[in-house]
């Protein structure tokens, strides 16, 4: 259930939001959503895909709004993606088909077509650049177009080659099983409440939709020993993916003959998770299991830690906290965990005056008790 406050005192209320808007104000300084757009890009992605919305545009007004606070963000946009008409549904991305802008793997040093690293602060040295504080717009354009001058030839390959899949080549030496296409039509959480036992369809769709922290803690947790071995990054890749629907008046034409209506940037995450099988005559050998990540733009962490608490799902070990779907799914909602927290804040005077009207019966009695015991000993004395 999704908590929202409830309005009382109207007087009181408008002037908490007039409040609102002035500690937004009072600096004197207003962010131009353009810029919160172009300079937040990891916030806005994060808010983009906890939302289950893809509109830069409309994270940077959510962002603005909510001061920054990620969760309150969500929630706004959310609010908003829940009035938007569903006029079309795109056919199925291919991630093969991705613009790459960042491809690596942790498994192996060499694959095909190379390991790009792309835009990352994974080999930065995560000191404070003080020069940021004098940094102005013209420095900004100056260094960009010597960037571009210096490296136009790399991006220009990048944007137009295509790269295979690590995991395929896995498959072909019979190193992992091949993947069987399932054709049902996945389930839509936003459209039907979740049930149990969940689809994976479900289970990916909330997974992406999850706070970030959340899911990683998670994911952290089933490393640390609640359900799973070490698990590996087979492929994790960045880039921007197309998007085609079918022809809006006669939906059965052939592929060919779909629309292209733009792009998504996304991340996507195969993680390669080892078991251990048991074989005849008391042998054992390991193969390796998958795990699957995607999210709306450069979001790689959420990304493998989705691959991480898709696999452990998958096994539903109740033993462990992280492969019992309704404990993960439930407490990894922003807006679900955040609004049931928040709406404690809320007035609930009746029901405490009720707990205390119980506390004082209590103790009245007890004092009652007490009282008789005391005399009781008086007399046996």
């Amino acid at each position: 259930m999704g908590y929202v406050a409830v309005k009382g005192g109207t007087l009181a209320i408008k002037e908490s939001i007039k409040s609102l808007k002035f500690e937004r104000l009072k600096s004197g300084t207003v962010l131009e959503t353009v810029k919160i757009e172009a300079g937040m890009r990891g916030l806005i992605d994060q808010v983009m895909s906890e939302s289950s919305l893809y509109s830069p545009m409309l994270a940077a007004i959510a962002i603005k709004q909510a001061e920054g606070n990620p969760e309150e963000a969500v929630f706004l946009l959310r609010a908003y993606r829940s009035t938007l008409p569903r006029k079309h549904y795109s056919r199925i991305a291919d991630p093969e088909e991705m613009q790459i802008e960042r491809r690596i793997s942790a498994s192996f040093k060499d694959i095909p077509g190379g390991q790009v690293l792309g835009a990352t602060t994974d080999y930065t040295h995560r000191l404070l650049d003080f020069d940021l504080v004098t940094e102005t717009e013209q420095d900004a354009v100056q260094w960009v177009n010597a960037y571009l001058l210096e490296s136009k030839q790399v991006n220009e390959s990048n944007r137009t080659e295509r790269f295979p899949k690590v995991l395929d080549y896995l498959r072909k030496e019979g190193l992992m099983a091949e993947c069987r296409n399932d054709d049902r039509e996945p389930d839509d959480v936003t459209k039907k409440s979740l049930e149990f036992p969940s689809s994976r369809s479900q289970r990916l769709q909330i997974l992406t939709r999850g706070q970030t922290g959340a899911v990683t803690s998670l994911a952290y947790a089933v490393i640390r020993g609640y359900g799973a071995l070490h698990p590996t990054v087979g492929e994790l890749r960045l880039g921007s993916l197309p998007v085609y629907i079918d022809d809006p008046v006669d939906e059965m034409k052939e592929e060919e003959d779909s629309y292209y209506i733009g792009e998504i940037k996304v991340t996507e995450a195969e993680m390669l998770i080892p078991v251990t099988i048991q074989k005849g005559n008391g042998k054992e050998e390991i193969e390796f299991e998958i795990g699957y990540g995607i999210c709306y733009g450069q979001n790689e962490t959420k990304a493998i830690a989705m691959g991480i608490l898709d696999n452990s799902l998958e096994k539903g070990n109740a033993e462990y906290p992280t492969q019992d779907e309704e404990f993960v799914l439930y407490h990894i909602d922003s807006v679900e965990s955040t609004g049931f927290i928040s709406h404690l804040k809320m007035p609930h005077y009746v029901t405490f005056q009720s707990k205390l009207d119980s506390v004082r019966k209590t103790k009245k009695d007890e004092g009652m008790t007490d009282g008789k015991e005391a005399d009781t000993n008086a007399i046996k004395i």
